[in-house]
Protein backbone atom coordinates (compact mmCIF):
# COMPACT_ATOMS: atom_id res chain seq x y z
CA UNK A 1 0.00 0.00 0.00
CA UNK A 2 1.79 3.32 -0.97
CA UNK A 3 1.96 6.26 1.50
CA UNK A 4 -0.47 8.49 -0.11
CA UNK A 5 -3.29 5.50 0.26
CA UNK A 6 -1.76 5.06 3.52
CA UNK A 7 -0.48 7.90 6.53
CA UNK A 8 -0.72 5.46 9.20
CA UNK A 9 -1.00 1.96 10.37
CA UNK A 10 -1.40 0.42 13.58
CA UNK A 11 -1.65 -3.21 15.27
CA UNK A 12 -4.29 -4.34 17.71
CA UNK A 13 -4.10 -8.09 18.36
CA UNK A 14 -5.75 -9.43 16.16
CA UNK A 15 -7.01 -6.04 14.12
CA UNK A 16 -5.45 -3.24 12.96
CA UNK A 17 -6.19 0.82 12.25
CA UNK A 18 -5.11 2.42 9.25
CA UNK A 19 -5.82 5.75 7.14
CA UNK A 20 -6.59 6.19 3.90
CA UNK A 21 -7.19 9.89 2.47
CA UNK A 22 -8.04 10.89 5.81
CA UNK A 23 -10.46 8.21 6.88
CA UNK A 24 -9.65 5.90 9.61
CA UNK A 25 -10.30 1.99 8.54
CA UNK A 26 -10.18 -0.79 10.97
CA UNK A 27 -9.09 -4.61 9.87
CA UNK A 28 -9.91 -7.56 11.91
CA UNK A 29 -10.23 -11.35 11.48
CA UNK A 30 -12.85 -13.69 11.98
CA UNK A 31 -12.23 -17.74 11.20
CA UNK A 32 -9.68 -17.18 9.20
CA UNK A 33 -11.58 -14.09 7.05
CA UNK A 34 -10.01 -10.56 7.29
CA UNK A 35 -12.99 -8.34 7.04
CA UNK A 36 -11.71 -4.26 6.45
CA UNK A 37 -14.23 -1.62 6.72
CA UNK A 38 -14.36 2.36 7.44
CA UNK A 39 -15.05 4.11 10.39
CA UNK A 40 -16.35 7.07 9.11
CA UNK A 41 -14.15 9.61 10.21
CA UNK A 42 -10.96 11.26 10.65
CA UNK A 43 -11.04 11.11 13.77
CA UNK A 44 -8.42 7.87 15.82
CA UNK A 45 -10.73 7.92 18.88
CA UNK A 46 -13.44 6.79 16.65
CA UNK A 47 -11.33 4.33 14.54
CA UNK A 48 -9.97 2.48 18.07
CA UNK A 49 -13.98 2.32 19.58
CA UNK A 50 -14.77 0.35 16.14
CA UNK A 51 -12.67 -1.65 15.77
CA UNK A 52 -12.98 -2.80 20.01
CA UNK A 53 -16.76 -3.34 19.11
CA UNK A 54 -15.56 -5.81 15.96
CA UNK A 55 -13.18 -7.86 18.33
CA UNK A 56 -15.82 -7.78 20.94
CA UNK A 57 -18.38 -9.56 18.74
CA UNK A 58 -15.96 -11.82 17.43
CA UNK A 59 -14.83 -13.18 20.51
CA UNK A 60 -18.21 -13.05 22.13
CA UNK A 61 -19.83 -14.68 19.09
CA UNK A 62 -22.15 -12.25 18.42
CA UNK A 63 -20.37 -10.90 15.01
CA UNK A 64 -22.85 -10.77 11.72
CA UNK A 65 -20.15 -8.00 10.05
CA UNK A 66 -20.39 -4.64 9.01
CA UNK A 67 -23.53 -4.97 6.68
CA UNK A 68 -25.81 -5.37 9.92
CA UNK A 69 -25.00 -1.73 10.40
CA UNK A 70 -26.58 -1.01 6.70
CA UNK A 71 -29.85 -3.32 7.88
CA UNK A 72 -32.52 -0.90 8.13
CA UNK A 73 -36.36 -1.20 9.41
CA UNK A 74 -37.72 -1.60 6.28
CA UNK A 75 -35.24 -4.10 5.51
CA UNK A 76 -36.70 -6.20 8.45
CA UNK A 77 -40.29 -5.33 7.17
CA UNK A 78 -39.94 -6.44 3.70
CA UNK A 79 -38.24 -9.63 5.13
CA UNK A 80 -41.62 -10.31 7.23
CA UNK A 81 -43.79 -9.46 4.20
CA UNK A 82 -42.17 -12.15 2.38
CA UNK A 83 -42.11 -14.63 5.44
CA UNK A 84 -46.16 -14.27 5.33
CA UNK A 85 -45.86 -14.36 1.72
CA UNK A 86 -43.55 -17.22 1.09
CA UNK A 87 -45.16 -19.54 3.84
CA UNK A 88 -49.10 -18.77 3.03
CA UNK A 89 -49.60 -17.07 6.07
CA UNK A 90 -52.98 -15.71 6.75
CA UNK A 91 -54.07 -11.69 7.08
CA UNK A 92 -50.91 -10.84 4.70
CA UNK A 93 -52.94 -7.47 3.85
CA UNK A 94 -54.00 -7.04 7.02
CA UNK A 95 -49.99 -6.99 7.76
CA UNK A 96 -49.00 -4.28 5.58
CA UNK A 97 -52.12 -2.24 5.52
CA UNK A 98 -52.33 -1.73 9.36
CA UNK A 99 -50.07 -3.10 11.81
CA UNK A 100 -47.20 -2.19 9.66
CA UNK A 101 -48.23 1.46 8.17
CA UNK A 102 -47.52 3.15 11.94
CA UNK A 103 -44.56 1.64 13.03
CA UNK A 104 -42.89 2.51 9.43
CA UNK A 105 -44.23 6.36 9.96
CA UNK A 106 -42.42 6.22 13.40
CA UNK A 107 -39.28 4.68 12.43
CA UNK A 108 -38.85 5.62 8.89
CA UNK A 109 -35.57 4.21 7.21
CA UNK A 110 -33.90 4.01 11.17
CA UNK A 111 -31.06 1.12 11.21
CA UNK A 112 -32.06 -1.49 12.89
CA UNK A 113 -29.75 -1.36 15.51
CA UNK A 114 -30.93 1.97 16.62
CA UNK A 115 -33.78 0.83 17.38
CA UNK A 116 -33.95 0.43 21.37
CA UNK A 117 -36.49 -0.20 23.86
CA UNK A 118 -36.57 3.15 24.90
CA UNK A 119 -37.71 4.00 20.93
CA UNK A 120 -40.30 1.34 20.78
CA UNK A 121 -41.72 2.95 24.19
CA UNK A 122 -41.37 6.48 22.54
CA UNK A 123 -43.74 4.65 19.72
CA UNK A 124 -46.29 3.15 22.43
CA UNK A 125 -47.00 6.61 23.84
CA UNK A 126 -47.07 7.89 20.77
CA UNK A 127 -49.56 5.76 19.72
CA UNK A 128 -51.54 6.08 22.72
CA UNK A 129 -51.79 10.10 22.38
CA UNK A 130 -53.21 9.07 18.43
CA UNK A 131 -56.08 7.12 20.66
CA UNK A 132 -54.81 3.56 19.62
CA UNK A 133 -56.23 1.16 22.20
CA UNK A 134 -53.49 -1.15 24.10
CA UNK A 135 -54.07 -4.63 22.18
CA UNK A 136 -53.86 -2.70 18.61
CA UNK A 137 -50.23 -1.20 19.66
CA UNK A 138 -49.84 -4.56 21.09
CA UNK A 139 -50.17 -6.29 17.38
CA UNK A 140 -47.94 -3.80 15.57
CA UNK A 141 -45.12 -4.20 18.48
CA UNK A 142 -45.66 -8.22 17.63
CA UNK A 143 -45.28 -7.39 14.05
CA UNK A 144 -42.11 -5.50 14.79
CA UNK A 145 -40.70 -8.48 16.97
CA UNK A 146 -41.04 -10.99 14.69
CA UNK A 147 -39.49 -9.18 12.11
CA UNK A 148 -36.31 -8.82 14.35
CA UNK A 149 -36.26 -12.74 15.50
CA UNK A 150 -36.46 -12.97 11.64
CA UNK A 151 -32.60 -11.43 10.89
CA UNK A 152 -31.38 -12.65 13.89
CA UNK A 153 -31.97 -16.51 12.88
CA UNK A 154 -31.01 -15.55 9.22
CA UNK A 155 -27.70 -13.97 11.06
CA UNK A 156 -28.16 -10.99 9.57
CA UNK A 157 -28.04 -9.20 12.98
CA UNK A 158 -26.74 -9.88 15.95
CA UNK A 159 -29.27 -9.53 18.59
CA UNK A 160 -33.07 -8.11 18.97
CA UNK A 161 -33.98 -5.09 21.60
CA UNK A 162 -36.39 -6.43 24.34
CA UNK A 163 -40.11 -5.19 23.00
CA UNK A 164 -42.41 -4.66 25.72
CA UNK A 165 -45.96 -5.25 25.65
CA UNK A 166 -48.70 -2.93 27.03
CA UNK A 167 -50.96 -4.79 29.59
CA UNK A 168 -54.78 -5.40 28.05
CA UNK A 169 -57.71 -4.35 30.15
CA UNK A 170 -60.52 -4.48 26.74
CA UNK A 171 -60.23 -8.37 26.94
CA UNK A 172 -64.20 -9.45 26.38
CA UNK A 173 -65.35 -11.61 28.70
CA UNK A 174 -69.12 -11.53 26.88
CA UNK A 175 -70.96 -15.17 26.77
CA UNK A 176 -74.16 -16.38 26.23
CA UNK A 177 -76.01 -19.13 28.57
CA UNK A 178 -78.66 -21.27 27.10
CA UNK A 179 -81.13 -19.16 27.26
CA UNK A 180 -79.86 -16.56 26.06
CA UNK A 181 -78.27 -18.12 23.10
CA UNK A 182 -82.35 -19.78 22.60
CA UNK A 183 -83.71 -16.22 22.10
CA UNK A 184 -81.09 -15.25 19.53
CA UNK A 185 -81.80 -18.46 17.65
CA UNK A 186 -84.92 -17.60 17.62
CA UNK A 187 -84.68 -14.05 16.19
CA UNK A 188 -82.25 -14.89 13.64
CA UNK A 189 -83.42 -16.25 10.05
CA UNK A 190 -83.36 -19.92 9.21
CA UNK A 191 -80.07 -20.43 7.38
CA UNK A 192 -78.48 -18.37 9.70
CA UNK A 193 -79.27 -20.68 12.57
CA UNK A 194 -77.10 -23.78 11.81
CA UNK A 195 -74.02 -21.27 11.44
CA UNK A 196 -74.67 -20.06 15.10
CA UNK A 197 -74.99 -23.59 16.43
CA UNK A 198 -71.87 -25.28 14.87
CA UNK A 199 -70.19 -21.94 16.31
CA UNK A 200 -72.07 -22.52 20.11
CA UNK A 201 -71.50 -26.27 19.95
CA UNK A 202 -68.06 -26.48 19.42
CA UNK A 203 -66.34 -23.09 19.42
CA UNK A 204 -65.00 -22.56 15.93
CA UNK A 205 -64.62 -19.19 14.89
CA UNK A 206 -67.11 -17.24 11.92
CA UNK A 207 -64.83 -18.00 9.14
CA UNK A 208 -64.00 -21.55 9.90
CA UNK A 209 -67.76 -22.23 9.85
CA UNK A 210 -68.91 -20.15 6.77
CA UNK A 211 -66.13 -21.55 4.76
CA UNK A 212 -67.00 -25.36 5.23
CA UNK A 213 -67.43 -27.67 2.05
CA UNK A 214 -69.32 -30.26 1.51
CA UNK A 215 -65.96 -32.13 0.98
CA UNK A 216 -64.94 -31.53 4.53
CA UNK A 217 -68.63 -33.09 5.90
CA UNK A 218 -68.78 -37.18 6.03
CA UNK A 219 -72.36 -37.38 7.52
CA UNK A 220 -71.51 -41.57 6.97
CA UNK A 221 -69.94 -41.78 9.78
CA UNK A 222 -71.38 -38.07 11.27
CA UNK A 223 -67.82 -36.05 11.00
CA UNK A 224 -66.38 -32.56 10.06
CA UNK A 225 -62.91 -31.46 9.51
CA UNK A 226 -61.16 -28.61 8.97
CA UNK A 227 -57.96 -28.76 6.65
CA UNK A 228 -54.45 -27.54 7.59
CA UNK A 229 -54.25 -24.13 6.49
CA UNK A 230 -57.88 -23.16 6.38
CA UNK A 231 -57.75 -22.34 10.33
CA UNK A 232 -56.38 -19.14 12.15
CA UNK A 233 -53.41 -21.24 13.48
CA UNK A 234 -52.70 -23.34 10.59
CA UNK A 235 -53.64 -26.95 12.13
CA UNK A 236 -56.48 -29.25 10.99
CA UNK A 237 -59.53 -30.57 13.72
CA UNK A 238 -62.12 -32.87 12.98
CA UNK A 239 -65.21 -33.44 15.37
CA UNK A 240 -68.04 -35.43 15.72
CA UNK A 241 -71.24 -34.07 15.25
CA UNK A 242 -73.90 -34.56 17.76
CA UNK A 243 -77.39 -35.90 16.91
CA UNK A 244 -79.36 -32.55 16.23
CA UNK A 245 -76.12 -31.03 14.00
CA UNK A 246 -75.93 -34.58 11.89
CA UNK A 247 -79.94 -34.70 10.86
CA UNK A 248 -80.11 -31.11 10.24
CA UNK A 249 -76.76 -31.23 8.34
CA UNK A 250 -78.21 -34.11 6.32
CA UNK A 251 -81.68 -31.83 5.65
CA UNK A 252 -79.68 -29.44 4.32
CA UNK A 253 -77.21 -31.67 2.49
CA UNK A 254 -80.74 -33.40 0.81
CA UNK A 255 -81.64 -29.85 0.07
CA UNK A 256 -78.34 -28.44 -1.90
CA UNK A 257 -76.89 -30.28 -4.14
CA UNK A 258 -75.70 -28.08 -6.69
CA UNK A 259 -73.10 -25.98 -4.16
CA UNK A 260 -69.52 -26.96 -3.24
CA UNK A 261 -70.47 -24.62 -0.22
CA UNK A 262 -72.08 -25.25 3.25
CA UNK A 263 -73.42 -22.03 3.49
CA UNK A 264 -74.21 -20.30 0.63
CA UNK A 265 -76.65 -18.04 -1.23
CA UNK A 266 -79.23 -18.83 -3.70
CA UNK A 267 -76.95 -19.67 -6.97
CA UNK A 268 -74.73 -21.87 -5.48
CA UNK A 269 -72.08 -18.49 -4.34
CA UNK A 270 -70.41 -18.93 -0.57
CA UNK A 271 -72.07 -16.99 2.00
CA UNK A 272 -69.19 -14.72 3.43
CA UNK A 273 -70.67 -13.03 6.77
CA UNK A 274 -73.43 -12.95 9.13
CA UNK A 275 -72.92 -9.63 11.38
CA UNK A 276 -75.88 -8.16 9.60
CA UNK A 277 -78.51 -11.12 10.49
CA UNK A 278 -76.51 -11.18 13.79
CA UNK A 279 -76.97 -7.76 14.88
CA UNK A 280 -80.41 -7.33 14.25
CA UNK A 281 -80.93 -10.85 16.42
CA UNK A 282 -78.93 -9.99 18.99
CA UNK A 283 -81.48 -6.46 19.23
CA UNK A 284 -84.21 -8.26 18.71
CA UNK A 285 -83.42 -10.61 21.34
CA UNK A 286 -82.70 -7.73 23.91
CA UNK A 287 -79.02 -8.78 23.56
CA UNK A 288 -77.50 -5.78 21.50
CA UNK A 289 -74.12 -5.49 21.80
CA UNK A 290 -73.22 -9.32 21.90
CA UNK A 291 -71.05 -10.91 19.16
CA UNK A 292 -70.81 -13.64 17.15
CA UNK A 293 -67.33 -14.25 18.64
CA UNK A 294 -69.11 -14.48 21.81
CA UNK A 295 -70.00 -18.20 20.88
CA UNK A 296 -66.87 -18.94 20.71
CA UNK A 297 -66.47 -18.08 24.47
CA UNK A 298 -69.76 -19.82 25.32
CA UNK A 299 -69.40 -22.93 23.29
CA UNK A 300 -65.34 -23.21 25.31
CA UNK A 301 -67.15 -22.98 29.05
CA UNK A 302 -70.56 -25.65 27.88
CA UNK A 303 -67.82 -27.95 26.89
CA UNK A 304 -65.71 -27.50 30.05
CA UNK A 305 -68.64 -27.81 32.13
CA UNK A 306 -70.21 -30.65 30.60
CA UNK A 307 -67.23 -32.70 32.02
CA UNK A 308 -64.96 -33.03 28.96
CA UNK A 309 -61.47 -33.22 29.32
CA UNK A 310 -59.72 -29.89 28.62
CA UNK A 311 -57.20 -31.41 26.14
CA UNK A 312 -60.14 -32.97 24.50
CA UNK A 313 -62.08 -29.31 24.62
CA UNK A 314 -58.63 -27.53 23.07
CA UNK A 315 -58.58 -30.36 20.45
CA UNK A 316 -62.87 -29.16 19.21
CA UNK A 317 -61.98 -25.48 19.87
CA UNK A 318 -58.95 -25.40 18.32
CA UNK A 319 -56.69 -24.10 20.48
CA UNK A 320 -53.13 -24.25 20.52
CA UNK A 321 -52.23 -22.77 24.11
CA UNK A 322 -53.52 -23.27 27.00
CA UNK A 323 -53.13 -19.76 28.23
CA UNK A 324 -55.57 -18.69 25.41
CA UNK A 325 -57.63 -21.30 26.12
CA UNK A 326 -58.47 -19.85 29.89
CA UNK A 327 -58.72 -16.50 28.21
CA UNK A 328 -62.22 -18.02 26.33
CA UNK A 329 -63.02 -20.17 29.30
CA UNK A 330 -65.19 -17.63 31.09
CA UNK A 331 -66.41 -18.21 34.84
CA UNK A 332 -70.23 -16.04 34.81
CA UNK A 333 -71.69 -15.02 37.94
CA UNK A 334 -74.04 -18.59 37.77
CA UNK A 335 -71.04 -20.19 38.32
CA UNK A 336 -69.57 -18.09 41.16
CA UNK A 337 -72.88 -18.44 42.94
CA UNK A 338 -73.51 -21.98 42.43
CA UNK A 339 -69.75 -22.72 44.08
CA UNK A 340 -70.78 -20.66 46.59
CA UNK A 341 -73.61 -23.10 47.13
CA UNK A 342 -71.67 -25.98 47.20
CA UNK A 343 -69.25 -24.10 50.35
CA UNK A 344 -72.26 -23.71 52.43
CA UNK A 345 -73.01 -27.09 52.18
CA UNK A 346 -69.84 -28.26 52.31
CA UNK A 347 -69.57 -26.14 55.95
CA UNK A 348 -72.85 -27.00 57.29
CA UNK A 349 -72.05 -30.55 56.52
CA UNK A 350 -74.60 -31.36 54.59
CA UNK A 351 -74.14 -34.02 52.14
CA UNK A 352 -76.46 -33.02 49.53
CA UNK A 353 -74.86 -32.64 46.16
CA UNK A 354 -75.99 -29.27 44.08
CA UNK A 355 -75.28 -29.83 40.75
CA UNK A 356 -73.90 -27.40 38.06
CA UNK A 357 -76.39 -25.79 35.72
CA UNK A 358 -77.40 -28.91 32.98
CA UNK A 359 -75.64 -28.52 30.10
CA UNK A 360 -76.21 -30.92 27.15
CA UNK A 361 -74.04 -33.50 26.68
CA UNK A 362 -72.63 -34.55 22.99
CA UNK A 363 -73.99 -37.57 21.38
CA UNK A 364 -73.32 -38.98 18.63
CA UNK A 365 -74.77 -39.64 16.05
CA UNK A 366 -75.80 -43.59 15.74
CA UNK A 367 -73.43 -44.53 12.87
CA UNK A 368 -70.66 -43.02 14.68
CA UNK A 369 -71.21 -44.78 17.83
CA UNK A 370 -71.16 -47.77 16.24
Amino acid sequence: MSSDDTSRRRRRGLGSLYQKRGVWYVSYWRDGKRFQESAGSTDLADAKRLLKKRLGEVQSGRFVGPSAERITVGDLFAELVNDYRVNGRKFLVDLERCRLSHLRTFFGNARARDVTTDRIRAYQTSRLAAGAAHGTINRELAALRRAFRLSVQAGRLDHAPHVPMLAERNVRTGFLDRADYAAVRAALPEPYRLIADLAYTYGWRKQEVLGLTWAQVDLDVGTVRLDPGSTKNGAGRTIVLTRALHETLSGVRTSRTLSLWVFCRLGGQRRRDIREAWAKATKEAGLEGILFHDLRRSAVRNIVRAGIPERVAMTMSGHKTRSIFDRYHVVSDTDLREAATRLEHAATGSRRVIPLTRTATLELPERAAQ
